[in-house]
């Protein structure tokens, strides 16, 4: 398990590190709401606010972080409205004492309401265009959504956590190897583009009359399907029209093969052990002991044997099929 914790940056070592870029806080540093990394938001002297991003260390390599930055301006270039990070002579990735790090302007703005179907379809107009301009090249360095790191990997260290009681392990390991099983022989992807990655309701801002995307960190090769499924909530008929207007807007920017639509369950299944993994991997972090403490109640290992369950269930299910 990772034992980085990040308990060496500081206040002072946070502002003496903006201040090596020749930026100048005059504001306290507000904490924003981020884990893997360590994100602060402040003041300068010019009395704009900007955010300030730590990358935790051994997660993303140098050529990685610089790789998604490069999309960002890609994104930004073919008019996708991105929060992409500020360039200071020409570099967007600074160090300082071991840590590297990013800065990028606060944007403010109003929470994506994935329940409305105005939004929806503005959503997908959206998300058309910044598949129009991933489609156009691969990633060089940046992962790929694979069953190895979002399962296998995800498994080894809920395992070597001891996280699970005794009187829970077995069950919840059966049914996690089921789900596992079924899920690498269903996801086969047919086409992987460069995706946003981690597009939920949070990474998403009403500024003004637009959306912007916020939050690449995640981004990674992967079926395009992945950036449309966590809009969809409710049941079968209204996730059917959750995805028809999506895609209604999705396709006068990009095109998605209806195919694709099988792996939603599939790449559900990547996400919710993944996440699980990624707990367990980060939880001699402090951080996450104090945030995410009822990761280590039995109560939660419950839970999750139950939703394991359905999603082995949803894996047995027909696909999502468009409106007809």
């Amino acid at each position: 398990m990772s034992t980085f914790d990040f308990s060496d940056l500081t206040p002072e070592r946070i502002l003496d590190a903006v201040e090596s870029i020749g930026v100048y806080p005059i504001s306290g540093l507000l904490p924003l709401n981020s884990y893997e990394n360590r994100v602060y938001q402040f003041v300068a002297e010019d009395n704009k606010r900007y955010v300030v991003k730590f990358y935790r260390p051994e997660r993303w390599s140098s050529l990685q972080i610089q790789e998604e930055h490069d999309f960002s301006y890609e994104l930004v270039d073919g008019e996708v409205p991105v929060v992409a990070p500020i360039k200071r002579d020409n570099t967007s990735l600074f160090q300082y004492q071991g840590y590297r790090f990013a800065l990028f302007p606060s944007v403010g703005g109003r929470t994506f309401e994935a329940d409305n179907y105005d939004h929806l379809e503005v959503l997908g107009r959206f998300i058309g265009r910044l598949h129009n301009v991933a489609k156009t090249k691969q990633f060089a360095v940046r992962p790929t959504i694979s069953c190895q790191e979002f399962l296998h990997d995800a498994k080894r260290s809920l395992i070597d956590s001891n996280l699970i009681s005794p009187s829970l392990e077995t069950p919840f390991m059966t049914v996690l190897q089921q789900v596992i099983t079924l899920t690498e022989e269903k996801y086969s992807p047919i086409n992987e583009i460069r995706l946003h990655g981690d597009c939920h309701i949070g990474n998403i801002l009403w500024t003004g009359n637009e959306l912007t995307f916020v939050d690449l960190d995640d981004a990674r090769q992967g079926p395009a399907v992945q950036d449309l499924w966590m809009m969809l909530s409710g049941d079968e008929s209204e996730q059917r029209m959750q995805m028809d207007t999506l895609l209604c807007a999705y396709d006068e920017f990009s095109s998605l093969d209806v195919q694709e639509l099988r792996l939603i369950e599939p790449l559900r299944a990547l996400r919710m052990i993944n996440y699980m993994g990624w707990l367990a991997k980060r939880w001699n972090d402090l951080a996450f002991q104090r945030n995410f403490s009822w990761f280590a109640s039995d109560k939660y290992w419950e839970q999750q044997i139950l939703s394991l369950k359905e999603q082995l269930a949803a894996l047995h299910e027909a696909p999502l099929k468009l409106l007809p």
